[in-house]
């Protein structure tokens, strides 16, 4: 498939997401193995939430919130992904990130966003970081070999603010009501445990 033909496949996520976390690096390999061109959408999970129905993790039924840890210690083994089910700075705030994220796709294209997400990610749930504090992402930024100062101060233009809010907006409007959700030729798909509807979607 030439890269005129190849597909898309619209990648709507929350940096503070473990699902994401856990799907994220399998993404970039099917990416990589259809040919297909990653459409980075970080995305505002708790205003989709509010619209969907949807319950942050603290008011959620303690059964549902039970069964959520059981599946995460069973992913993270399974994909051999390291996983702390109960990181040290979680909740957190996930707007930093995200726009940081935005600011490195504009400055540095996909490929870059693509990587720091994921050092964002691992820094959350598996190093124990504070993605929601600006000078720990600035240091996440410099280890995965970026300006992290110069993406900070871009982060909080009025350019990037206003594409992570499109981006949201984007999401409600395609009915999405989680992270990650992947959308290839207009159809959805939520979470990393449909990620092999996606490859079949984007080979196809």
């Amino acid at each position: 498939m030439s890269a005129s033909q190849s597909k898309v496949v619209q990648y709507f996520f929350a940096p503070h997401s473990p699902w994401t976390y856990l799907g994220h690096a399998r993404l970039m390999a099917i990416a990589a193995k259809t040919g297909a061109q990653i459409d980075v959408r970080p995305f505002d999970l708790g205003k989709v939430f509010s619209v969907s129905g949807g319950l942050p993790l603290a008011k959620r039924a303690p059964q549902r919130q039970a069964y959520r840890l059981a599946e995460l210690a069973r992913w993270s083994a399974f994909l051999q992904v390291p996983l702390n089910l109960q990181p040290k700075f979680f909740p957190v705030s996930p707007e930093a990130s995200a726009k940081l994220i935005i600011a490195t796709r504009l400055a540095h294209g996909v490929e870059a966003s693509l990587n720091l997400a994921h050092a964002i990610m691992r820094g959350l749930w598996a190093e124990e970081r504070n993605i929601g504090d600006e000078e720990t992402l600035v240091q996440i930024a410099v280890d995965a070999g970026f300006d992290g100062r110069q993406l900070l101060k871009t982060s909080e233009t009025a350019s990037v603010q206003a594409e992570y809010d499109a981006n949201t907006e984007a999401a409600t409007a395609a009915s999405v009501f989680g992270s990650p959700w992947y959308i290839v030729d207009g159809e959805g798909y939520w979470g990393q445990d449909r990620l092999d509807f996606v490859e079949r979607a984007l080979a196809g």
